[in-house]
């Protein structure tokens, strides 16, 4: 089994950092996880009318309002195969900040679509397709596409009026021994959204079976791509 990053990449995940692919190349079969933990040296928000868009995606775990510099960060990285039977890699990441947040995502391959579909928040309520490329010093960026709303019946294209392009990067600096991330989302129309950067150290943690801890797991899987 190959990871749903390799699938997407093909030959260029052997442009990739030795550290990020390993990061990246690990799968629900090797019964590991990556637990990333160090410290995001800014987070921030756009203008104070972004407050809240950014409020409601806090409700379900997507974005959040609180803003500042030095804050504990933790990435769980686990892969796992859900209800549906497709491989899916969780993104599930803590912020220290004033008050604890959480941004969760889960990606899995769609043969469908033939890219990446990131499900995003507790509930997999919002579905983008993201695409992936591997920059010349053999970082990760991915960058999010077309957006879906599933919520019960209910299933339609989300308005990029009122959502954001995020643009992912994530290397491995040889000079500090350690994985940089940023995360910058803006809008078309209203600019700067959320963001941040900072630095983190990967443990790799076996698993014990199959089994991966309930606080990772979404609160309700979508099929729908």
């Amino acid at each position: 089994m190959i990871s749903i990053y390799q699938q997407v990449l093909g030959s260029d995940f052997n442009r990739l950092h030795p550290g990020i692919q390993r990061r990246f190349g690990f799968t629900s079969a090797d019964g590991i996880a990556a637990i990333g933990r160090g410290v995001m040296d800014e987070i921030w928000r756009g203008p104070i009318y972004t407050v809240p868009f950014l409020y409601l995606g806090a409700w379900r775990r997507i974005m959040f309002p609180e803003v500042g510099s030095n804050i504990p960060f933790i990435i769980e990285n686990y892969a796992f195969v859900d209800q549906f039977g497709r491989e899916t890699v969780t993104w599930v990441r803590t912020f220290d900040s004033r008050r604890r947040r959480r941004f969760d995502a889960y990606m899995v391959y769609s043969q469908q679509r033939a890219c990446i579909v990131d499900y995003l928040g507790s509930h997999q309520h919002l579905a983008v397709d993201i695409a992936l490329h591997v920059d010349e010093e053999g970082g990760l960026c991915l960058r999010s596409g077309e957006q879906r709303f599933y919520e019960g019946p209910m299933a339609f294209n989300f308005p990029m009026l009122f959502s954001g392009i995020a643009e992912v990067r994530e290397w491995f600096d040889d000079s500090a021994g350690c994985f940089r991330i940023a995360v910058d989302v803006r809008n078309r129309t209203w600019g700067r959204l959320f963001g941040y950067r900072g630095s983190f150290n990967v443990e790799w943690v076996k698993l014990e079976g199959t089994s991966v801890p309930a606080h990772v797991l979404p609160q309700r899987q979508e099929l729908r791509e």
